[in-house]
């Protein structure tokens, strides 16, 4: 009964942290408006501008097709971002220090952030799929690959998701604690998310290959178009899980530390 008690405590606690931070998030229109409009510029200027000069082969389809998974991953990178600036504003402002002063589970004030993250890159992947069917976007994918899709992003957003929180608790300002946003949207460049790797030169094409997001892209893809998906799968999740276990370690640490 008391172990009951315990975790109807914490997950109620959660549960305000939660509804407070999407208070916070979703009065904030123009963060919303940046973090939908950025991917959906993109997908515009590659589809209607670099498109048609762009060779994916006869076997990959519309270039809509083709790069719509590097989108959808940009999109999440510009999300979390804002969950890190949004963590550190708490941090730096002094709204941990009165949290804890308060009796809830302290966790909690992390697992908000997470959560209002998750929701938030979820609305804004959902509007950026109707514009791209707008588009001229036709996946071939079933109720079973959309559920396998699904599971790769919130894996993917939850990862990096708790990146931020690390990048947020760390940063010395909110300008600081989003800056480690860039890197995560800048791989999709570097990856099979706009053009096969194979019109790289060597060395770039060695790194497009053998990083997390050229595994993820192309899972999605091979999913939402109802291509066989290989092994490229299970190493997309295999990349997410990892990266969501070493951010989840680094995060509580740096958590740990903060309110020692």
């Amino acid at each position: 009964m008391e172990t009951a008690a315990k975790s109807k405590h914490y997950f109620n606690d959660v549960g305000i942290m939660t509804n407070r931070c999407m208070c916070h998030a979703f009065r904030s229109v123009d963060t919303i408006i940046t973090v939908i409009a950025m991917p959906v510029m993109f997908m515009l200027l590659f589809v209607y501008v670099f498109g048609g000069a762009i060779n994916i082969g006869p076997q990959n389809g519309k270039y809509i097709d083709y790069m719509l998974p590097g989108i959808l991953l940009m999109a999440i990178s510009s999300g979390v971002a804002y969950a890190a600036v949004r963590l550190n504003s708490d941090v730096t402002k002094g709204i941990f220090e009165r949290f804890h002063s308060m009796p809830i589970a302290k966790s909690s004030l992390l697992w908000g952030h997470v959560l209002t993250s998750v929701v938030s890159c979820a609305i804004s992947l959902i509007v950026i799929v109707l514009i791209a069917l707008l588009m001229g976007f036709r996946p071939s994918a079933g109720i079973g690959a959309w559920l396998v899709v699904t599971g790769i992003l919130l894996l993917f957003t939850l990862a990096t998701t708790w990146l931020a929180v690390v990048s947020g608790l760390l940063a010395k300002s909110a300008e600081g604690a989003g800056v480690f946003a860039y890197p995560l949207m800048f791989l999709p460049f570097i990856s099979s998310a706009f053009v096969p790797t194979e019109s790289m030169p060597g060395p770039v094409r060695a790194f497009a290959e053998n990083q997390p997001v050229t595994s993820i892209v192309e899972a999605v893809r091979s999913l939402l178009m109802g291509q066989p998906v290989s092994n490229e799968l299970w190493i997309a999740l295999a990349w997410c899980l990892g990266i969501l276990f070493v951010a989840y370690i680094f995060a509580m640490r740096a958590y740990r530390h903060k309110v020692a």
